[in-house]
């Protein structure tokens, strides 16, 4: 079913910052291809409300993004049932600490599966009709990417990864725009640090809080809409963290 409406892929769309990505855009009047992985009730409640608000509107896909060749699937599904893709964003993201000396492959592909990998190939496949639609892909990186996180490397050094390939594919992918936000403390992980550790953190940040879910949300809609001038740049979205770090 073609669309006029403008439409955008999310990856890891179906909970946390990634759903309220989907929230923000779909109020903005974007239709919605919506990736997840194990999140399918999350998934199935959040497209029933998009829906509810707007009919024919939201596309869900489940994929695991390791599998490379799930990822133009996910593409030339969404121009299949809405006959046009206009931006992808890329937030599926693994993470969890990789000690020196305890690290393994499997960790090491796991990471770079969904923070760099998953990224590049997805851009790849949407290259083609990305440039038609003067489109755009959004990532979400971290500060850890440039300030690398105690006990974390290969997390690191795969968000390091996705930066360089939002600068590249800027060059690379013109007139297709890519940048990138980076997020400050926003939302604890599920296996993330102690009470203790997030207060330092907060202590640290010069805005002296937590951000939101819609403050990365709004960056994002800003990036895809109003930054029409605007590619390879890294938005820090982080109360001024990356000033104190």
């Amino acid at each position: 079913m073609a669309t006029d409406r403008p439409v955008v892929l999310v990856t890891g769309a179906a909970r946390r910052v990634g759903a309220q990505i989907a929230r923000t855009l779909h109020e903005a009047s974007f239709d919605l291809a919506l990736h997840y992985r194990h999140s399918r009730r999350e998934m199935e409640a959040l497209a029933a409300a998009l829906e509810s608000a707007r009919t024919d509107s939201v596309l869900t896909l489940h994929a695991d993004l390791a599998d490379i060749s799930a990822l133009a699937g996910l593409v030339s599904r969404c121009v299949s049932r809405f006959g046009r893709l206009d931006a992808i964003v890329n937030n599926a993201s693994a993470f969890f600490p990789t000690p020196i000396g305890e690290t393994t492959a499997q960790q090491w592909d796991e990471l770079f599966a969904s923070n760099a990998r998953a990224p590049f190939f997805l851009a790849q496949a949407g290259a083609d009709i990305l440039k038609k639609t003067s489109g755009c892909i959004v990532s979400i990186v971290d500060i850890y990417a440039e300030r690398t996180l105690a006990k974390h490397p290969v997390y690191s050094m795969a968000k390091a990864a996705l930066v360089a390939m939002t600068r590249a594919l800027a060059v690379d992918m013109a007139p297709v725009r890519v940048n990138a936000v980076a997020p400050g403390a926003i939302l604890w992980p599920d296996n993330g640090k102690t009470y203790t550790d997030q207060n330092d953190l907060i202590a640290r940040t010069p805005l002296r809080r937590v951000g939101t879910p819609e403050e990365i949300a709004r960056a994002v809609l800003f990036l895809i809409r109003d930054a029409t001038f605007t590619t390879g740049h890294i938005l820090d979205v982080d109360g001024g963290r990356a000033l104190t770090i």
